[in-house]
């Protein structure tokens, strides 16, 4: 059961009786499980509910809540109590709120928050500037700065004062008076030093940052290659912009794997949850690609039909042919969904598509082989004779041979063209791969049943 579900009534009888006693119960739960009653109230409960929350409280359940219902309670809320939480949230995700919300109602917002706190709003259009995908998107301005000239009593003295300002104080950041990075340290290491030993004797210079315009994947990678708790994002001029978080980049695996997913089953990538999205939405995700798939089938029978005389004169030939396709769209899918894998972790790059191509040639033919001496098996235990086994047998390595290729290469080709490698889902790769099987089933049964053939012919 959700915690919301527990301490629902007892938050809802405050807001009828008592609102005004809503912060007394709050250092008994956390924002999280505030905001998973919030999600559940209607709009008029759950804007009063967050009316009666101290400003920093409101703002920690507020950023917690998905996008549509933060917009949703903005305009239950009005633009000036909107503007109350919002100058409390964490940088990132008040840009991140900014960019969700229409353009007229931003606008608003945006003036509303320039008179309660100009710095802020400008600080929301210095985030805003930066593509929501980049690393500039994703970053905080929320972070610890200390001058290299102070000594490590003094900047510790600094922090104890200023830390409620960062998103976190694992990490400080060492800056020039022309706020240009000098070095990184971590609190840890300024607590075993010497009170008087200097910032800049203390403090590491070789520092890994990524630039504001590089894409929010390529910084998971590098914050999880680097077992970082933070990254900073530096400026082509050495300038210190922000700071991106382990946690924002958690955020940025699990929206990409969702993704990634939802593309690999054919799905257009949904935003809403998949019962919060309206019949209509999650039809309109799935039929583009249904159709595609559909129509792509037309490929199978155009090719049945093209050597309907091979299949009407060895009528087992048909019975082989679900047996067939389906190994080939299977080890297709399989190569697809590990390539597919390998791009996004950073495994394997577009350069290494030789050496890819090279691995799945060599699975196609050890899996091909093992499946032949299966379909072999099949073919001579039905009765079919050994060349029909050999036939089904040449057909089976040829056809995992291909799903390998085709399922390896093409995740590849997609990457290569700046394109996302789950495009090329699992069910595409299998269609393709069908089409092309029948017309090497068929073919190669030509060649192999001539006779047969012009025995049925002549008769």
């Amino acid at each position: 059961m959700r915690l919301a579900s527990l301490i629902a009534p007892e938050l809802r009888a405050l807001l009828s009786e008592q609102p005004e006693a809503i912060g007394g119960l709050l250092d008994e739960f956390h924002p999280e499980d505030v905001a998973d009653l919030v999600a559940e109230l209607d709009d008029e409960r759950a804007a009063a509910l967050l009316q009666h929350l101290p400003n920093e409280y409101a703002a920690q359940v507020f950023e917690r809540l998905d996008d549509q219902r933060r917009e949703e309670l903005a305009t239950r809320l009005g633009m000036d109590e909107t503007a109350r939480i919002v100058v409390e949230m964490g940088a990132d995700d008040r840009a991140d709120f900014f960019s969700q919300l229409p353009p007229a109602v931003g606008a608003i917002l945006l003036v509303e928050l320039e008179r309660v706190d100009p710095e802020v709003a400008e600080d929301v259009e210095t985030l805003a500037a930066w593509p929501e995908a980049s690393a500039g998107g994703l970053m905080t301005t929320d972070y610890l700065s200390i001058s290299p000239h102070l000594d490590v009593g003094d900047a510790i003295a600094e922090i104890r004062r200023r830390a409620g300002e960062a998103e976190t104080v694992d990490i400080v950041f060492v800056v020039d008076d022309g706020n240009r990075l000098a070095g990184v340290l971590s609190l840890r290491q300024m607590l075993i030093a010497e009170a008087k030993e200097r910032i800049a004797d203390v403090m590491s210079t070789h520092v890994i940052s990524v630039p504001p315009e590089m894409d929010q994947e390529d910084v998971a990678r590098k914050l999880a290659k680097y077992d970082f708790h933070a990254i900073p994002v530096v400026g082509a001029d050495g300038h210190l912009l922000g700071v991106i978080t382990a946690d924002d980049v958690l955020d940025v695996l699990t929206e990409e794997h969702g993704e990634d997913v939802q593309r690999m089953a054919a799905v257009a990538p949904m935003a809403e949850g998949y019962l919060d999205a309206t019949t209509s939405t999650v039809w309109k995700k799935r039929v583009p690609w249904l159709v595609v798939l559909f129509v792509g089938e037309f490929l199978s029978g155009t090719a049945m039909r093209a050597h309907d005389d091979v299949l009407a004169a060895v009528g087992q030939l048909s019975y082989y042919v679900p047996l067939l396709v389906s190994s080939g769209g299977n080890s297709g899918s399989q190569s697809s969904t590990l390539v597919i894998r390998a791009l996004a972790t950073g495994a394997i790059e577009t350069r290494d598509w030789w050496r890819v191509l090279l691995r799945e040639t060599s699975q196609g033919l050890l899996l091909g082989v093992t499946l032949a001496a299966l379909g072999f098996g099949r073919a001579m235990l039905a009765g079919d004779g050994p060349r029909f086994a050999l036939l089904i047998s040449l057909t089976v390595v040829g056809l995992v041979l291909m799903g390998c290729v085709v399922g390896s290469m093409l995740p590849m080709l997609l990457h290569r063209l700046r394109v996302d490698p789950a495009t090329s889902s699992a069910p595409f790769i299998a269609t393709l791969v069908d089409a092309l099987g029948i017309v090497l089933y068929l073919t190669l049964a030509r060649l192999i049943l001539a006779d047969v053939l012009a025995g049925a012919a002549a008769g």
